[in-house]
C-alpha cells in the first residue's frame, strides 16, 4: 500500500485550521435554536455549506502545495549548497575521527586537494591533530600555517540529536556522535603587520661595568684612561650595528635603546659583547665584565625602563657577568660563567649593619628563619641575628620546624641549662600565633620564598629582611625593607660575620654562639678549599678571636656511622656520564635522619676524581628528589640546576623535582646536560 507524504508541524497546522473551524462554528450554532429555530437552521445549512467548500479546496490544493514546498525546499537546498560551494573562506565537514567527509572549492584550491579526498586533516597539516580538535571547545580557534601563509583555524561541533536522526537516512553508533566543521581564515597580512609593529617597537636596555673601580685600580693611572676609552668603543661598536641609541649615563652605566626586530639577532649571537670586553687588556691583571638588563614591555616606554632597572638588578644580584632580558613575567638569562670578584672593601657591609640596628630598634619582636632541611651556613646565620637581637634588648625567636642530626649536636649547645630561654627556637605553628603587623622577619641562607621554613610568615609582617649569598632567581622576597645578598660571599655566616662587627661596640659573642656561625663558614667552604677570599679569612679570624674552637667544631660536625655508609655508597655507585659528570644516588636509608645533607657530602667528594668536573647526587626524601651538584671551576652548575627549576651558584647548586622518580630525575639531567653541550652553554 503507497504511503502519501504528509504535512506535519506548523505547516500542518497552517494547512488544518479552516476546517477546524467549522467545529467551533457548529458549537455556536447550538444556542441559536433555542432563541430562533429558522436562524439555527439557516446557520447549520451555512456551515455544512463551508465545509463541503473548504474540504473541497483543501484536497483540490493540497497535492499543489506539497510540489511548491517541495520544489521551495529543493531550490533552496541547491542554492544553499551553492552558496557553501562557493564561500570565499575555506570549509570543510569532518568527522569526529578527522577523516575529511566535504570541502568546498576554496578549500580544494588552497590545500590542492581533489574534492574526492577523504583522508585525515592530519595528512594536510600536521599541526591539526585529532588531540587538538577533541581539545578545542566549539567556536575556538588556533593558528596553523600552510605554504607560508598563516591561517586562523576554527572548529565547530555538529551535533545530532535523537529528534534530527529519526527517520534520517545516517544511523549512528551514539547520540553523541558529531560533525566538525573547519573554518580557514587567512591572517597572513595581519599577522605580518603585527610582526613588523613588534619588531618595530623599541626596546631599553641598561649596561653596567660589574668591576669597574676593581680594574682600574689593577692598572696604572696613565693607561686609566686607554681602558675607558676601549670599553666606550667595544660598547657603542656593537650596539651601533644593531641601530640603536648610545647614552653614558655614569662613568660605568650605559643607557641603550634599540629596535625590537633586534633582540633576536642579540640573543642568536648569545650578547657576544660580554666576551669581548674581557678581550680588553692594557696591562689590567683583572678583566673587565658587564651586565646588561634588557626590559620588553607592550605598555608603555617607562614600563620597558622599569622592566630594564628591575632586569639590571637581577643580573647584578646574581653576580654580574651576564644578560636579563625581563618580558612581563618572564626571564631569560644569557651568559654568567665568570666567577664574581670578591669586593675587598667593607663598606656595604657596615651600611647594612647600622640599616639593620635602625630595623631593630623600632620593634619589639623579631622572628628569624632560614631555608628549610637547615643546614649549618642557615643555623649559624640564625644564630648570629640572635646574637645581634639579644644585644638591642628585644624578644628573637629562630623559626625551626625539623632538626637534622648534622645540625642537633649544634642545637644542643642552645639549651635552657646553658643560659638559652626555652622558647629560643618555635617551629611554623607557633611562630604564626606569636607574629603580628609590626614584627621583623628575618630571613637568613635564602633569597626565594617557597624555600623558607615558614612562607606564610613573610605576608604576617611589612618589615622583612633578607641574607643571603645566593644568585637571586626570578622568583624573590617581595618588598624586604633591608636587602643583603652577595653572590661572591662564601656563606651567610661570613656575612653576618661582618655586619655583627659594625653591628654594635658592646657585641660579644659566646664561644658556641662563634662556633655555629664558624661552622657555617667551614662547611660551605668544605673546609676552606672553595669559594673562599680574603674576608672569608677575615671572618673566620674575627670568629676566632670570639673563642671558636677549631677542634671543638669539628668535633661537632661529626657524621654517623649509617650517613658515612650512604656517603661511601653514593660515592661507590657513581656513574660517569660524557667523560666529564658523575651523577649518583645517594640511598635513602631508615637508618639515615638527613640523607640530603649525605647526598651534598657526596657531591663533594665526587669532585677529587679525576676528570671529573661537575658531580650530581640526587636523594629522595619527603617525596621529592634533591639534586646537589657541585664543580670547581670548570662548569658552571648553577645554570644546569637552573634548568632544573633550581639555582645556587657557579660551583654549588642544587634543585628540588617533584612527581619524579629517581630515574627519571637522573634521565632528565643527563637530558639537560646534552642539551647544554649542544648549545655551548656549556663546555666539557
Amino acid at each position: 500500500m503507497k504511503k502519501e507524504m504528509r504535512f506535519k508541524g506548523q505547516l500542518k497546522n497552517y494547512m488544518y485550521w479552516p476546517l477546524l473551524l467549522t467545529i467551533l462554528i457548529v458549537i455556536l450554532n447550538i444556542p441559536m435554536y433555542y432563541f430562533d429555530k429558522w436562524a439555527g437552521i439557516c446557520v447549520s445549512i451555512f456551515a455544512v455549506c463551508y465545509f463541503i467548500i473548504v474540504l473541497i479546496i483543501y484536497l483540490l490544493n493540497r497535492s499543489g502545495i506539497r510540489n511548491e514546498v517541495i520544489s521551495f525546499a529543493t531550490q533552496f537546498g541547491t542554492v544553499q549548497k551553492k552558496l557553501l560551494d562557493e564561500f570565499q573562506i575555506p570549509y570543510a565537514l569532518l568527522d569526529d575521527n578527522c577523516k575529511i567527509l566535504w570541502m568546498n572549492q576554496e578549500f580544494s584550491e588552497i590545500t590542492e586537494k581533489d574534492r574526492k579526498y577523504h583522508k585525515s586533516i592530519t595528512s594536510i597539516f600536521p599541526s591539526i591533530t585529532r588531540e587538538i580538535l577533541n581539545k578545542e571547545e566549539t567556536g575556538s580557534s588556533f593558528q596553523v600555517k600552510w605554504k607560508e601563509r598563516v591561517y586562523r583555524a576554527k572548529v565547530d561541533r555538529l551535533y545530532f540529536d535523537e529528534e534530527s536522526t529519526e527517520g534520517g537516512i545516517l544511523e549512528l553508533d551514539s547520540k553523541e556522535q558529531y560533525l566538525m566543521a573547519l573554518y580557514l581564515f587567512d591572517e597572513t597580512e595581519l599577522h605580518h603587520y603585527i610582526q613588523e609593529n613588534q619588531e618595530l617597537q623599541l626596546v631599553s636596555a641598561l649596561i653596567y661595568i660589574d668591576n669597574y673601580e676593581e680594574a682600574l685600580d689593577s692598572i696604572e693611572e696613565v693607561k686609566r684612561s686607554l681602558l675607558i676609552a676601549l670599553i666606550d668603543r667595544k660598547v657603542s661598536k656593537y650596539f651601533s650595528e644593531k641601530d640603536s641609541i648610545i647614552k653614558k649615563l655614569e662613568k660605568d652605566k650605559y643607557f641603550v635603546v634599540f629596535r625590537h626586530k633586534y633582540l633576536d639577532q642579540l640573543i642568536k649571537d648569545k650578547f657576544s659583547i660580554l666576551e669581548e670586553v674581557k678581550t680588553i687588556k692594557v696591562g689590567n691583571e683583572m678583566a673587565v665584565t658587564l651586565s646588561i638588563g634588557i626590559g620588553i614591555s607592550t605598555a608603555s616606554y617607562s614600563q620597558k625602563y622599569e622592566y630594564s632597572r628591575m632586569a639590571i638588578d637581577l643580573a647584578l644580584g646574581r653576580g654580574g657577568d651576564q644578560v636579563v632580558v625581563k618580558e612581563g613575567e618572564k626571564i631569560s638569562y644569557f651568559g654568567g660563567k665568570t666567577r664574581q670578584v670578591e669586593k675587598m672593601t667593607r663598606v656595604k657591609a657596615r651600611v647594612k649593619a647600622h640599616a639593620l640596628r635602625e630595623i631593630f630598634e623600632s620593634r619589639e619582636q623579631i622572628f628569624i628563619m632560614g631555608h628549610s632541611i637547615s643546614d649549618m651556613d642557615s643555623f649559624g646565620a640564625a644564630i648570629g641575628m640572635y646574637c645581634a637581637a639579644q644585644v638591642m634588648g628585644k624578644k628573637a625567636y629562630i623559626v625551626l620546624n625539623e632538626v637534622t642530626s648534622s645540625l642537633r649536636p649544634m642545637k644542643e649547645c642552645f639549651t635552657e641549662e646553658k643560659g638559652y630561654p626555652l622558647d629560643m627556637f618555635i617551629d611554623s605553628e607557633e611562630a604564626m600565633e606569636l607574629v603580628n603587623y609590626r614584627s621583623v622577619v628575618v630571613v637568613v641562607d635564602t633569597n626565594r620564598p617557597n624555600y623558607t621554613e615558614c612562607p606564610e610568615l613573610l605576608g604576617r609582617t611589612r618589615n622583612i629582611v633578607v641574607f643571603d649569598h645566593h644568585r637571586q632567581s626570578s622568583e624573590v622576597i617581595e618588598n624586604a625593607v633591608l636587602s643583603y645578598i652577595e653572590s661572591y660571599a662564601s656563606s651567610t655566616c661570613e656575612m653576618v660575620a661582618e655586619v655583627l662587627q659594625y653591628f654594635d661596640e658592646n657585641i660579644h659573642l659566646k664561644p658556641n654562639e662563634a662556633d655555629s656561625i664558624y661552622a657555617g663558614i667551614l662547611i660551605d667552604t668544605n673546609n676552606f678549599m672553595t669559594k673562599t677570599g680574603v674576608r672569608t679569612f677575615e671572618a673566620a679570624a674575627y670568629l676566632r678571636r670570639c673563642g671558636a674552637e677549631v677542634t671543638r667544631v669539628r668535633k661537632l660536625l661529626r657524621d654517623d656511622m649509617a650517613a658515612y655508609k650512604a656517603r661511601a655508597e653514593a660515592v661507590r655507585h657513581a656513574q660517569v656520564y660524557r667523560g666529564a659528570f658523575a651523577i649518583s644516588i645517594c640511598p635513602a636509608d631508615s637508618n639515615v635522619e638527613s640523607p640530603t645533607i649525605a647526598g651534598a657530602q657526596a657531591a663533594n667528594e665526587l669532585l677529587n676524581i679525576v676528570g671529573i668536573k661537575a658531580s650530581f647526587v640526587l636523594t629522595e626524601y619527603n617525596d621529592k628528589i634533591y639534586i646537589s651538584s657541585r664543580s670547581i671551576d670548570e662548569i658552571n652548575v648553577q645554570l644546569i640546576m637552573e634548568r632544573l627549576g633550581g639555582g645556587g651558584h657557579l660551583n654549588v647548586a642544587g634543585a628540588q623535582l617533584k612527581d619524579y622518580t629517581v630515574e627519571e630525575a637522573k634521565r632528565r639531567i643527563q637530558y639537560t646536560l646534552d642539551q647544554m653541550l649542544e648549545e655551548g652553554d656549556i663546555e666539557v
